[in-house]
């Protein structure tokens, strides 16, 4: 039987991490490698047998990132399933069940999260072959961590001593305990971090679910119904989302149900949870420091630095997270890092943009970095995939300039077509209908000038669009 990895990227239920980076979460980000953690969560499946084509869910803002980052690591075939509005993980495991036994009749769905990080892969790959044992006979499984400190800031699992094939009847899910409770847990020897990781089959999963939570499965089963497809990516339909209860997989099923079993996991797993976390992961210089990026450091202690754009200079400080990106600088004691969310929250009730949307924005096409504005401009950075092409439109309130820097754009401009290349530019006035197009095979790359009254997205009138916007 097939074994379909399901990768949950989260929806609005996602920790917004770090104030810098409120569109994109921290599963999209380059943290502790060259690849993002959804990137890896995926990539260290190589290796194992009768893997089929991921499923992935994530919320619709971020499908075009996924795409692309999923093309970057060769991933062929994924299925994107888009959230219309995040519903924590009941709902989304449901949809990818429905998919699956949609796709395969029938398979076992590995369900893992993209935001954890795992060293020890051959363990990782042993305890997935014990669990697939154990979904393959109608079980429900979760992965729990052998845990190594008295951890209060994970869930517990309490399994029984009764060893099946390298797993255990699990007796109670524990909510996260106090810091006496945790020591006990450490002593007993009996309990496992929660690490938020199953496998099952997509039908056994839709029957217990049937018993203990029929309303997720009636109101996902229905937007899956009338879910669309548009571009490759398959729409769930909201309404019906959105009646869905709001629930974990462990509180809609697995707390409840008595055919759950766990296989222990020691694989050198972490939840990245902050960027305390990642500190904690990092190789430390002399002084504790974990430094990423351009960072001068003098007389600098325990300190997180990550820099994307700017050089960065720390002096006489100690017990810090600094984060400095293109679009916010973050400080905070590691303690404190966590209260970003509060800061977010902030941002949206005053409507600031940093709390809507990121500098960098993904599109079919490719993607625009904004990397200057002031009043009546703004310039962005534009990257157009090869073969791809904008939207045939024009604009009210704005002009632009464009000025390719790599390779050769085709530009149409009223009834007439010219291509640039590299070090050319051409001017776009106010209302006049245009496209731009890459019809070479590597990416374009031009630097686009805008002028005008108003400089909003939604300044613009589409004629033609190959994305069906």
């Amino acid at each position: 039987m097939k074994i379909t990895p399901v990768i949950l990227c989260g929806g609005s239920g996602t920790r917004l991490w770090p104030l810098s980076r409120m569109q994109y979460p921290k599963q999209y980000l380059n943290l502790v490698g060259e690849n993002s953690l959804f990137q890896e969560t995926i990539l260290r499946l190589n290796g194992l047998k009768n893997l089929s084509h991921p499923i992935i869910i994530c919320n619709i803002e971020h499908r075009f990132l996924v795409a692309e980052q999923c093309k970057k690591i060769n991933v062929k075939n994924p299925t994107i399933l888009l959230e219309p509005i995040g519903k924590n993980t009941a709902p989304a495991i449901v949809a990818s069940a429905l998919q699956s036994i949609k796709s395969f009749d029938d398979s076992v769905l590995l369900v893992l999260s993209a935001d954890h990080l795992i060293k020890d892969i051959d363990k990782f790959h042993s305890a997935i072959n014990i669990a697939n044992k154990q979904a393959q006979d109608g079980k429900l499984v979760t992965f729990g961590i052998i845990p190594t400190d008295a951890n209060t800031n994970f869930g517990y699992i309490k399994s029984s001593n009764d060893k099946n094939d390298g797993s255990f009847r699990v007796e109670e899910f524990v909510e996260k305990p106090d810091l006496a409770t945790a020591k006990t847990y450490l002593k007993q020897g009996n309990y496992l971090w929660n690490s938020g990781m199953f496998m099952f089959k997509a039908s056994v999963l839709i029957d217990e679910l049937t018993k203990y939570s029929s309303s997720i499965v009636k109101a996902v089963g229905l937007s899956f119904k009338n879910a669309t497809k548009d571009l490759g990516f398959i729409h769930l339909e909201k309404l019906a989302f959105d009646s869905s209860p709001s629930d974990s997989i462990d509180y809609a099923l697995m707390e409840k149900s008595n055919n759950v079993y766990v296989v222990p996991l020691d694989a050198q797993w972490n939840d990245v949870g902050s960027w305390s976390a990642i500190h904690g992961m990092g190789k430390k210089d002399k002084n504790g420091n974990v430094i990423d990026g351009d960072v001068i450091t003098l007389e600098t202690s325990n300190t997180y630095v990550k820099s994307d754009q700017h050089m960065v200079v720390t002096i006489g400080v100690d017990n810090l997270v600094i984060v400095d990106t293109p679009d916010a600088t973050l400080i905070a004691s590691k303690e404190k890092v966590k209260e970003v969310k509060q800061v977010v929250g902030q941002l949206q009730q005053k409507e600031r943009t940093e709390g809507k949307i990121h500098r960098k924005v993904y599109r079919p096409w490719g993607w625009y970095d904004s990397i200057d504005k002031g009043e009546r401009f703004q310039v962005k950075r534009i990257s157009v995939n090869p073969g791809a092409s904008l939207s045939l439109q024009k604009h009210y309130y704005r002009a632009e300039h464009w000025i390719v820097v790599k390779g050769t754009a085709k530009v149409t401009k009223g009834d007439k077509i010219e291509f640039l290349s590299e070090n050319q530019s051409t001017y776009i006035p106010i209302g006049t209908v245009h496209r731009l197009e890459n019809t070479g095979k590597h990416p374009l790359e031009l630097i686009e000038v805008q002028s005008g009254s108003y400089l909003g997205e939604d300044d613009i009138e589409r004629f033609e669009d190959y994305y069906g916007r």
